[in-house]
């Protein structure tokens, strides 16, 4: 028996169908309503509104659970690479071996980027935010890799090309920032391994440890897909205007530039460095974040979603230790964190609120010592999230999508009438 919703307004009174997901999830299906009552939905933020369905991942904020393709996200951060895992998250199944050496022997073939998107990266002021400079570099790369229709080890050619080319792009925007010369990809390595060669050799940072390699791979995996967030519905959204697949990326890449999203893991750096500047202990950091007066706002804990721990925490947490141990830093920021963490969930303020450390918290920290600056955080974040903006695009232009088109609740002045210039 088909399970309906009633809704009433005023006078009409309406059944809506209710639309149940695999995981027990429950939509009530409102494509009707303004047709048959005048009535939209008011739902600022879209917290509870449901675009579409998606097959990709699924997330239950309340019981911190995530999974791609229906996959923990604990047991693949612990056994798969991220190639792997694209795969996955676009295929909707683990490659076999010969389909994984497949994929990575096409990724390190397609590393190459253009002569005129370095030009792109030339023209602009060395100054230039990175993630302006990502975002142009993707959409001038619409312009050499136009044939849609092609496939390369089983995935669009399109879509192959940016994974392998994204990483050294941002390799290439990190060095000229730096004033340093552009270190080519190197075939021989695997996709994290080479990235951290050309971000970092010749400067005396670590560059070429399988420990350091590997947490990267991690990371990016964590990072790879999270449902409908900002940029991915910024992606999808764009897309069902049938915009094509690179204006779709950049326009997710500007989506994650904004501090409550992509930039959240420099904020908490940022924060952090405040706080030991002013010589802030955490009892002081606690006291203050509780004090609505303050001002004060806690980076990295909590989250739109989870109101439970974050699941990417737990194992961001243990890379952290992992990658400062492996590098020999002893990092004031992190012992703050680690003091920060203990403390809130101690705390009856936090722990009532659920205000549990997120991935954001130790991401930074972890990027900082391996040696990234704070302005290429968000970039290592659009690398990692590629594949899961991929996916939901490839997901919602396979079918009948229509073009995405939010309504209002219009709160201006009424109608009047045209005053000419003279009598105002």
């Amino acid at each position: 028996m088909a399970i309906t919703a009633e809704i009433r307004v005023g006078a009409d009174k309406l059944d809506l169908p209710v639309i149940v997901g695999s995981e027990g999830e429950v939509g009530i299906d409102i494509g009707t309503l303004r047709d048959k009552t005048g009535a939209i939905t008011l739902d600022p933020g879209y917290g509870n509104t449901g675009a579409g369905e998606s097959a990709i991942t699924f997330l239950d904020g309340e019981l911190g659970i995530l999974r791609y393709r229906g996959y923990p996200i604990e047991q693949l951060a612990g056994s798969a690479s991220f190639l792997e895992v694209s795969w996955l998250l676009l295929k909707g199944e683990l490659p076999t071996a010969a389909e994984l050496a497949n994929l990575i022997a096409a990724e390190r073939a397609n590393r190459a980027v253009p002569d005129h998107v370095q030009a792109v990266l030339a023209a602009c002021p060395q100054n230039t935010h990175p993630m302006a400079m990502l975002a142009s570099c993707i959409v001038t790369l619409s312009s050499s890799h136009s044939d849609e229709d092609d496939a390369i080890a089983g995935l669009p050619a399109n879509q192959l090309r940016l994974m392998a080319q994204l990483p050294v792009i941002a390799a290439y925007i990190y060095r000229r920032s730096q004033g340093l010369p552009l270190v080519p990809p190197d075939s021989e390595r695997d996709y994290a391994a080479n990235f951290l060669h050309m971000m970092f050799a010749g400067t005396g940072k670590q560059s070429d440890d399988v420990a350091i390699a590997n947490a990267m791979d991690l990371l990016f995996i964590l990072h790879a897909d999270h449902e409908q967030n900002c940029s991915t519905s910024t992606v999808r959204l764009v897309g069902s205007s049938q915009a094509d697949y690179f204006a779709s990326v950049a326009a997710g890449v500007c989506a994650l530039w904004g501090p409550l999203h992509g930039g959240a893991n420099q904020a908490v750096v940022e924060m952090l460095d405040e706080i030991v500047h002013r010589g802030g202990k955490v009892d002081w950091v606690v006291a203050q974040a509780k004090d609505k007066a303050s001002g004060f706002r806690l980076m990295g804990f909590g989250h739109r979603v989870y109101k439970n721990f974050d699941p990417r925490a737990k194992l961001i947490k243990v890379q952290a230790d992992v990658v400062l141990d492996k590098l020999g830093k002893d990092d004031e920021q992190l012992d703050l964190a680690i003091g920060l963490e203990h403390a809130a969930l101690a705390d009856e303020y936090f722990v009532q609120r659920k205000l549990y450390p997120n991935v954001d918290f130790y991401s930074g920290i972890i990027y900082r010592a391996m040696g990234f600056p704070q302005e290429m955080f968000t970039v290592l974040f659009a690398i990692g999230r590629l594949p899961g903006w991929t996916a939901h695009w490839n997901e919602h232009n396979a079918g009948k999508a229509r073009i995405g088109r939010p309504r209002q609740i219009y709160t201006g002045r009424n109608a009047r009438d045209f005053v000419p210039l003279q009598a105002r």
